[in-house]
């Protein structure tokens, strides 16, 4: 017997790179980070932000959603897996728990510098959204104030894409009250599939208090409102598409409570028309010049 070739000696495979790249990306909650992240690049550009100050926003939003993300799935994982939830890398071991906390601590350590690039303030307000949250993983969510993190991150978009602008005055009382009252229908509608399983996991957040019955009818009330304050609240007529919204919100509202005994999800359906309409609205009116 001679001695083994150490190129034949075994090794253990390595975690494919692209295995733990791929569940990442899947456990960063990838459906909103991208909306935000477009949402947050469409309302720079509005206000006339320049390419390099417009990349500067977009990179503090999505490492900032990043962070929150990895932080939820992360912070989650025990719960998710205990409640047999699907999709979630963590929870079924596609990733570990380490790797998604070292990587929601990067990508949070990347947005100080650039949110602070916006501007003093802009990062400010930015990272002040970011650390709220962080407050909701890991605390408010089941609190009575589990809405209040969802309403400050949506209500500072329109206030950070106005203030990384050089001299602007700061964002209208009115994008930012439109956007609270739809990180408000966000938490809703974010909550509402999951809450007889959070409840039976000790989560009581405020939709959990309320009840899934309540919540869903509720859920349009923030949407129908948004729409109004971005349509009526700038000076003058409501415009086309102002006037368009209204008379797309309202109606959806009331039909899906009309239909709701009849169509369990009428609700959420009616939310979802509202919030396209409310959110190109925002789009709209939220970049205007101030």
């Amino acid at each position: 017997m001679g001695t083994p070739d150490p190129s034949r000696a075994y090794v253990a495979p390595a975690w494919p790179l692209r295995r733990t790249a791929g569940a990442l990306a899947r456990s960063c909650h990838p459906g909103p980070v991208v909306a935000v992240t477009a949402i947050a690049g469409a309302l720079g550009a509005g206000v006339g932000l320049d390419a390099l100050r417009c990349a500067l926003l977009v990179a503090a939003v999505l490492s900032g959603q990043l962070s929150v993300g990895w932080c939820n799935d992360a912070f989650d994982a025990r719960r998710d897996a205990a409640a047999g939830r699907r999709g979630k890398p963590v929870a079924d071991g596609s990733v570990s728990r380490r790797t998604v906390w070292t990587a929601a601590f990067t990508a949070a350590l990347l947005c100080v510098p650039f949110s602070l690039a916006c501007g003093p303030l802009a990062g400010a307000t930015h990272l002040t959204a970011v650390a709220a949250a962080w407050a909701y993983n890991l605390k408010l969510k089941a609190t009575v104030l589990s809405w209040l993190p969802y309403a400050i991150g949506f209500g500072t978009l329109p206030a950070v894409a106005a203030l990384t602008l050089p001299g602007r005055p700061g964002p209208t009382w009115w994008a930012v009250t439109a956007g609270a009252l739809l990180g408000l229908a966000a938490h809703l509608g974010d909550v509402l599939p999951d809450i007889e399983d959070d409840l039976c996991h000790g989560v009581t957040g405020l939709p959990h208090r309320l009840g899934a019955t309540t919540t869903a009818l509720l859920l349009p009330v923030p949407l129908v409102a948004a729409s109004a304050v971005l349509a009526l609240g700038p000076p003058g007529p409501p415009g086309p598409w102002g006037a368009a919204t209204l008379a797309v919100a309202a109606p959806a509202a009331l039909a899906g409570l009309l239909f709701a005994r009849t169509w369990r999800k009428a609700p959420l359906a009616a939310a979802a028309v509202v919030a396209a309409a409310a959110v190109t609205l925002l789009l709209v009116r939220g970049t205007a010049p101030v």
